[in-house]
């Protein structure tokens, strides 16, 4: 995996969706019973959608919302809403993506012009597709002569290591981060890697869709091998989607590599040589930089299987992979027909995707990805005002002191559990908007006219970065996402939630709408990451970001109770006609809806202040407030990117995370579901968890 894109702990942080510095702290839960505070006042323009911040337009009414609540809130959006040419899907995250690339795009040019000449210069060198083409293959040659003059396996590690450092993916993954047992403290983890498809799944299914995916990426690897140059490419592509198949059958499940239990397995390298022979580790973590005695293997037994396959495989087999990916890892700064190769196959035969972002859009995520905190620096001085992220601020305060008072309203969870997790809830750091410390690029070098070089060199102070954080003391000031992040995370370890500025938007959160749709929307979100903490991995650790047992067995096995129906209601969703939601998979992130959505509604009914909701337009509080959470969740999807997501992502659909609310007691009277409606569920059916 490149540097440039790993953004926390292997397992201890989760996103809302399928991911730098410093940002302010704030005390993170007032006193149960707290006052709460009023979100920041209206802006005298109005909300920026529909009279109250919610677009009652794109509601089809003709589906009742106990059979489709998706359908009810968004069917005519849905309808008429064509995902564009160059996107796999199309919702309100990705509105709201292209907006914050077109303000950085603006933003980029006015550096290009001022002359800020690192990241204007950057910008521009990937724009210059006409130098790139007329370089053709010449950059990366003396790279790919490396690979090729490697005649036996004694200096494969070496040469995976620098692969590694360059940014090209690799069969073994690693990444320093925090310790989930020794949470101050920064150790090497190590992961398994090396596929070119996304899943196992994708070599190892017989579903007729995975066999067609396999079928084209045979050829992909054909031609990518000749496109190198290569010859006889069709026979050793063969041989490495063999060799990649083999590490499909050796890799743990997506299921079984979400448990922060299961994969937590210190050893010193010696132990990890014994366990998994046939593979120099030695010689692979002095080549990245890491020299380390003790590190985390996240999936020992594949970690195994692969040394043992890299043991037995061919040379040849070995380089040619590595080549391959290569290619595919810098083809946006290779020529032209190298870069539509890779986008046929990773964008249209993966993804459904018929035609490719425009050049400055890609230039916009590579800028923004290589000299991050320059870039969100200035963006969050032109677009992120200070009233915007103190009302935030706000409401986020008000989420987690529901939160506080949730969990003294808990029937299943001991008294002294509750202690414990009311005092993990007041060591939260909530980070709003962007980070108040940056980081330095002075010593990055950005050439103009040097696309390829700019990326690799990128890419290697990014692995230098996170290495150099072995032996530090705790950085609680980094970020995982850039303030131009259209998402959210929970970081287990930090005990943290961060709102980057760019979802800090409608119709997520506007000052001016409605508090009913922003406690549903951005109100949710808060919630859904506050209670990552609490869900199926993330109660695992405790106010102090340690992996450990702060649980009664009592309240583990009613928590697993109510998490086992929750996994049985998502089983039972079908997406695609043969493809069900994957509940164990999705486990976390459902949890997160449910508990989000529970918490945020009582942080909407204490800002009332016990007066009753105004109705407006026709729609009470509870309408409001469940509409702003379906509208968030708008979103068209290619098939073949909801296959994938299917198979890979731990989050559900959109559509099913609006269901959610049928689990919901104040949906009910809102919205007067029938018995025979689809979603309804009788009170004793219905999954309370937080």
């Amino acid at each position: 995996m490149s540097p440039l894109i790993r953004t926390g702990a292997l397992l201890a942080s989760v996103s809302l969706l399928a991911a730098c510095a410093t940002t302010d702290r704030m005390s993170a839960a007032a006193p149960a019973g707290a006052a709460v505070a009023p979100v920041a006042p209206a802006a005298a323009q109005g909300p920026q959608i529909g009279s109250f911040g919610f677009d009652v337009a794109g509601m089809d009414r003709s589906i009742a919302a106990g059979d489709d609540f998706y359908g009810h809130a968004n069917g005519t959006w849905a309808r008429n809403t064509a995902i564009p040419a160059d996107k796999s899907n199309y919702g309100m995250f990705t509105v709201l993506d292209d907006l914050s690339t077109k303000r950085t795009r603006d933003l980029l040019d006015a550096a290009q012009a001022g002359g800020q000449t690192k990241i204007g210069t950057a910008y521009a060198s990937y724009l210059d597709t006409a130098a790139i083409d007329t370089k053709g293959l010449a950059p990366i040659e003396p790279w790919l002569g490396k690979i090729k003059a490697l005649t036996g396996k004694a200096g494969y590690p070496a040469l995976l290591a620098e692969a590694d450092r360059m940014g090209v993916s690799v069969p073994i993954g690693s990444y320093v981060g925090q310790d989930d047992k020794d949470p101050e403290t920064y150790i090497l983890s190590i992961s398994q890697s090396g596929l070119g498809m996304p899943d196992r799944d994708y070599y190892l299914s017989d579903d007729a869709k995975l066999t067609e995916a396999r079928t084209a990426y045979l050829a992909h690897l054909t031609q990518m091998l000749t496109l190198a140059g290569e010859d006889n490419a069709a026979a050793r592509a063969k041989a490495v989607l063999d060799f990649e198949t083999g590490i499909a059958r050796a890799h743990w499940t997506r299921i079984e590599s979400r448990d922060s239990d299961k994969t937590y397995n210190k050893m010193t390298v010696a132990e990890l040589a014994k366990a998994a022979p046939g593979f120099d580790f030695a010689s692979y973590f002095q080549g990245i930089g890491t020299p380390v005695d003790t590190l985390i293997v996240a999936q020992p037994s594949a970690i195994a299987g692969e040394a043992k396959l890299i043991a037995s495989a061919p040379i040849g087999v070995l380089r040619d992979q590595l080549i391959v990916r290569s290619l595919e890892d810098f083809s946006d700064v290779l020529p032209t027909p190298i870069d539509k190769a890779v986008f046929a196959f990773e964008g249209t035969v993966l993804s459904g995707t018929p035609e490719q972002e425009e050049r400055w859009k890609r230039a916009v995520g590579f800028t923004s990805r290589a000299l991050a905190d320059e870039v969100s620096q200035i963006y969050v001085a032109e677009y992120f005002p200070p009233e915007t992220k103190a009302a935030a601020d706000t409401l986020v305060k008000n989420v987690i002191a529901a939160m506080d008072r949730r969990i003294d309203q808990l029937d299943w969870m001991a008294p002294a559990t509750k202690a414990l997790a009311h005092q993990k809830l007041a060591a939260f750091t909530p980070k709003i908007g962007y980070p108040d410390r940056w980081r330095d690029y002075s010593d990055l070098d950005i050439v103009a006219g040097d696309a390829f070089g700019n990326k690799v060199r990128a890419n290697q102070w990014a692995h230098q970065w996170n290495i150099g954080h072995l032996g530090k003391p705790l950085q609680r000031w980094e970020w995982g996402m850039t303030p131009m992040t259209v998402n959210a995370y929970a970081n287990f370890g930090m005990v943290e939630i961060v709102f980057p500025a760019a979802i800090l938007q409608p119709p997520f959160f506007d000052p001016a709408a409605d508090p009913a749709v922003n406690y549903g929307g951005i109100g949710a979100v808060i919630g859904h990451e506050l209670s990552h903490h609490f869900d199926d991995q993330g109660a695992k650790y405790n106010r102090e970001g340690r992996l450990t047992d702060w649980w009664t067995p009592a309240d583990v096995a009613a928590f697993k109770a109510r998490t086992d129906a929750l996994i049985a209601q998502y089983d039972a969703y079908e997406p695609l006609p043969g493809m069900k939601v994957k509940g164990a998979l999705t486990l976390g992130e459902n949890v997160a809806d449910l508990a989000g959505l529970t918490v945020a509604h009582d942080a909407y009914m204490a800002s009332l202040g016990g007066k009753p909701a105004p109705e407006i337009d026709g729609f009470s509080g509870d309408q409001r407030f469940y509409l702003g959470w379906a509208q968030v969740w708008r979103r068209n999807y290619r098939e073949a990117n909801l296959r994938q997501r299917l198979l890979t992502d731990p989050h559900s659909p959109s559509e099913q995370r609006a269901w959610v609310v049928r689990n919901l007691d104040p949906w009910y009277p809102a919205f007067d579901p029938a018995p025979t409606d689809k979603l309804y569920l009788a009170p004793e059916r219905r999954v309370r968890i937080w």
